[in-house]
């Protein structure tokens, strides 16, 4: 008898559920998880994919339907009443938080001296924000989250679009995500290949085999140019251009537009958001393969070109190594935890209290099967002549026949009923504990037994640190995000963004527990008289709060405009603007014998200010 290997890794908290870790190969069930056993499937990612499908049936309720297959139909018997899906939707609403706003540092700067700063700054987040409204992100943002916290991962993916002429966004299934990343490489470090493949069924109507879809962005040396071509099978693949041959000189490559060459060879390019040329750039490959074809050692990094069948994107390029004319990689990874050191992958937030869900399951199915005996209870009959040949049914207006010594025994199982509810609110709240919810975040407290606010804050403590720690790990991805989407507008030549320099961009999720409007209005006030905090500080705080602010520097310029207007008035009343300017602690502004000063104008009071808000006559899609 072989000793069994006690594997540690991202997943190994699954490693209790014999579907997932067999006992006698230690590997996920080939039947449970065949896509994971896939040929094309590399060795290193079958744990991971085993993972995601294990994990989406607890969210879907069929984590008895997937169980069936290596226990067999008795395991269909489980109740699943969406304890886990619960968890996940209410930590997805906290993660998101009730909002959420572009904001582009410096932009809310009004009086800093550098108004040309603070002008582009307001010019490059109005221009996100709109982007933001066009492609729906607040909706992406919550499929992607949905799926980061449910599995653990999520991922984004961009590309520009010339006919809608602005960077489009896509989330994937993180089981399609396949980054090459190095041995020696840290965990953390942006591959430098990744893959985005799938398997497509067979399609009889169409004659079409089952086929493998793989989409690779790679980082690489830039080359010489290439155009479509075809091959002498015929297939359309991508060759460079070459220069026409003379008497002197043969034909040689030519080079993209704008590239130079270094005295080494080298080939530079000079990218609109850097300051100096690079010699790198992303290429693009989209190809289909029949899956007849993979036969061999060959996963999905190294697959067959001879067999491979490239795409063709919207303007006729064969996506066969194309150059996006970028330098860096559109995918952004976002992991529901802070990987571990080394590691690239984050945990779902149900990995830590998936055996008290499956003890819960169990507990709801014992009560199921006990509150059928209560309802219908068992009854035994004594002293009575009983026909073997019939059937005795308890019912309203049943009458059975004893003899003298007759009697009739009813067995009340409503106590184990009682024991078995008390015990699933038991495991209900262990699982809550384990997964950092408390009772008032899931909705589950009474209200009225709350003894004070201090009292209600306190017991939100778990869930703080545990949403600091998940928004955390999607910060620096979040600028990652808005990062791409600046450059790819400089790449796709929008005449919005024409001289527009990329600058830093942060996207700030609103408050998730109940916030005291009064309480931090009276804060704010307080510290914004006494000169500790800017006016722009204030409309932030306000504005976190959740106060209706939808536009800050529109506010800060009504608010500075009213001040200067009440002090045209009180210099008019009291006819000393001197000491009206030194109250306000501002420049004294003019008298009445001047004409009044021009106030700007108010913005941010209807839709077409506000990028985020709803279009008129509902969503109006993404167009």
């Amino acid at each position: 008898m072989g000793l069994k290997n006690v594997v540690i890794d991202a997943w190994s908290w699954l490693n209790y559920k014999p579907i997932f870790s067999d006992p006698t190969l230690g590997m996920p069930h080939r039947r449970a998880f065949p896509e994971a056993h896939a040929t094309w499937v590399p060795a290193e990612d079958e744990r991971r994919l085993s993972a995601y499908k294990l994990l989406g049936a607890y969210d879907n309720n069929q984590a008895a339907e997937l169980a069936e297959l290596r226990d067999g139909p008795s395991a269909r018997e489980r109740r699943e009443y969406g304890d886990p899906s619960m968890f996940i939707d209410t930590l997805v609403a906290h993660v998101m938080g009730r909002e959420q706003h572009i904001v582009v540092p410096g932009a809310e700067q009004t009086d800093n001296g550098n108004e040309t700063a603070a002008a582009a700054a307001e010019r490059v987040q109005d221009l996100l924000r709109e982007w933001a409204e066009d492609e729906l992100l607040p909706m992406r943002m919550l499929q992607c989250e949905r799926k980061a916290v449910g599995l653990g991962d999520g991922v984004y993916l961009l590309a520009w679009d010339p006919d809608k002429q602005r960077p489009r966004l896509k989330t994937y299934d993180p089981g399609f995500y396949f980054p090459v990343i190095p041995e020696d490489g840290d965990g953390a470090d942006f591959p430098e290949r990744i893959h985005l493949a799938w398997e497509l069924p067979e399609d009889k109507t169409r004659g079409l085999k089952p086929r493998l879809r793989r989409i690779t962005y790679e980082m690489d040396w830039i080359g010489p140019a290439t155009a479509s071509g075809v091959d002498r099978e015929g297939r359309p693949v991508r060759a460079p251009v070459m220069a026409d041959a003379t008497d002197d000189s043969p034909a040689v490559p030519l080079i993209g537009r704008g590239d130079q060459v270094d005295s080494s060879g080298g080939i530079s390019r000079l990218y609109p958001w850097n300051d100096r040329p690079t010699y790198r750039t992303c290429y693009l490959t989209d190809a289909t393969w029949d899956l007849g074809d993979l036969k061999g050692p060959h996963d999905v990094d190294n697959l067959p070109a001879e067999h491979a069948r490239y795409a063709t994107n919207g303007a006729g390029e064969v996506l066969d190594r194309l150059d996006l004319y970028i330098d860096f990689i559109p995918v952004v990874h976002t992991p529901n935890t802070v990987p571990p050191a080394e590691e690239h992958w984050g945990q779902s937030s149900l990995a830590k209290a998936l055996q008290v869900f499956d003890e819960l399951a169990s507990t709801d199915t014992d009560a199921a099967r006990a509150s059928a005996t209560t309802g219908l209870p068992m009854v035994g009959i004594s002293g009575a002549n009983i026909d073997p040949k019939q059937q005795y049914n308890v019912g309203p207006g049943v009458v059975f026949k004893l003899g003298a010594d007759g009697k009739l025994t009813t067995i009340d199982t409503s106590p184990a009923l009682r024991e078995l509810r008390e015990h699933g609110h038991d495991l209900a709240d262990r699982a809550a504990n384990v997964a950092r919810l408390p009772a008032v975040s899931l909705g589950t407290m009474d209200p009225s037994k709350v003894p004070s606010g201090y009292a209600l804050e306190l017991s939100l403590g778990p869930l703080d640190s545990l949403i600091s720690g998940m928004r955390l790990a999607r910060a620096h991805k979040d600028m990652l995000l808005l990062r791409f989407v600046q450059r790819l507008f400089l790449a796709g030549q929008h005449p919005d963004w024409a001289g527009i320099t990329p600058l830093p961009a942060k996207l700030v999720r609103g408050p998730y527990t109940p916030t005291d409007k009064g309480a931090v209005l009276e804060q704010v006030t307080t510290a914004y008289q006494a000169k500790v905090i800017s006016l722009e500080t204030a409309i932030r705080m306000l504005t976190e709060a959740g106060w209706p602010i939808e536009d800050a520097e529109a506010e800060i310029e009504q608010i500075q405009a009213r001040s200067f207007e009440d002090a045209r008035l009180l210099a008019d009343a009291l006819g000393n603007a001197e000491e009206v300017a030194a109250f306000l602690g501002r420049k004294a502004p003019e008298v009445s014998q001047a004409p009044a000063p021009n106030l700007p104008p108010v913005t941010g009071q209807n839709d077409e200010e506000n990028p985020l808000a709803e279009p008129a006559g509902g969503s109006g899609g993404n167009e």
